[in-house]
C-alpha cells in the first residue's frame, strides 16, 4: 500500500502513487513516435497524390494517383466496434481505480464492503478489438473484390499502409489487454493490476482516437 503524499513505500521504494505516474510517462514515450510515424504518412500521402509521374511512353508528365472504391459502410460497422470497445475499457479503468481506492480500507480488521459483482469489461474488450480486426480483414477483402490491390495505384498502396499500420498497433493493444487481464488471473496486488488496466486503457484509448483520424483523412483527402 502507498504511504505518504510523495508515492513513495515506508522502505524508500516507489509507491503505487509513483509507478502510475511511471507507467503513464512511459506510455507518452510509446505514443510519441506512433504519433510521428502517422503524421509522416499523412504527409506522404499528401505529397504523393499532387505529384506527377513522369510517363516514358507519351513523354509527359501524368497523374497516376488513380481513385479507390472504399466500403464505407463496413469501415464505420468497424468504427462503432471499436468506439464500443473504448467505452467497455473505460468501464474497466475505473472499475480498477475504484478498487485500487478502496483496498486501503478493506485491509483494516473487522470492515467489510459486501461482495461486488465485476463485469469482464477487459474480455468483452478483447473480444471487440478482435472484432475490428476482423472487421478489417473483411474491409480489406472487399477491396480486392472491387478489384483494389496494394499494387493497383498510389492511392490504393497509401489504404492498406494507413489501416494496416493502424490495425498491427491494435493488436498491440490487445496483447496489452490480454496481459491485463493476466495481473488479475495471477492474483497480483490490487495497485498492480489498477496500473496494468490504466495505461491499457489510455492506449486503447489512442488506439480509438487515431482510428477515427483515420476514417476522416481518407475520406476527405480522396
Amino acid at each position: 500500500m502507498a504511504g505518504g503524499g510523495d508515492g513513495r513505500r515506508g522502505d524508500g521504494g516507489p509507491g503505487y502513487g509513483e509507478r502510475l505516474r511511471r507507467a503513464r510517462l512511459g506510455l507518452i514515450c510509446l505514443i510519441a513516435p506512433i504519433v510521428m510515424l502517422f503524421i509522416s504518412l499523412t504527409s506522404a500521402y499528401i505529397v504523393r497524390q499532387g505529384l506527377p509521374m513522369f510517363d516514358g511512353a507519351s513523354n509527359s508528365y501524368v497523374r497516376d494517383w488513380g481513385g479507390v472504391n472504399l466500403p464505407w459502410v463496413l469501415l464505420a460497422i468497424n468504427t462503432g466496434v471499436l468506439l464500443l470497445s473504448s467505452v467497455t475499457i473505460e468501464a474497466a479503468r475505473r472499475d480498477y481505480a475504484r478498487q485500487a481506492a478502496l483496498a486501503p480500507v478493506k485491509s483494516i480488521p473487522g470492515v467489510s464492503l459486501g461482495e461486488e459483482n465485476h463485469l469482464p469489461w477487459l474480455g468483452i474488450t478483447v473480444i471487440l478489438g478482435i472484432g475490428f480486426l476482423v472487421g478489417q480483414g473483411l474491409a480489406w477483402r472487399e477491396l480486392q473484390n472491387r478489384g483494389f490491390f496494394v499494387s493497383t495505384n498510389p492511392n490504393s498502396s497509401f489504404v492498406y499502409l494507413l489501416t494496416g499500420a493502424h490495425a498491427v498497433h491494435l493488436a498491440g493493444g490487445i496483447i496489452a489487454l490480454v496481459w491485463a487481464a493476466a495481473t488479475s488471473l495471477l492474483r497480483k496486488p490490487v495497485e498492480a493490476r489498477r496500473i496494468a488496466v490504466d495505461v491499457t486503457a489510455w492506449y486503447w484509448h489512442f488506439m480509438g482516437l487515431l482510428w477515427i483520424y483515420v476514417f476522416a483523412f481518407l475520406e476527405f483527402a480522396r
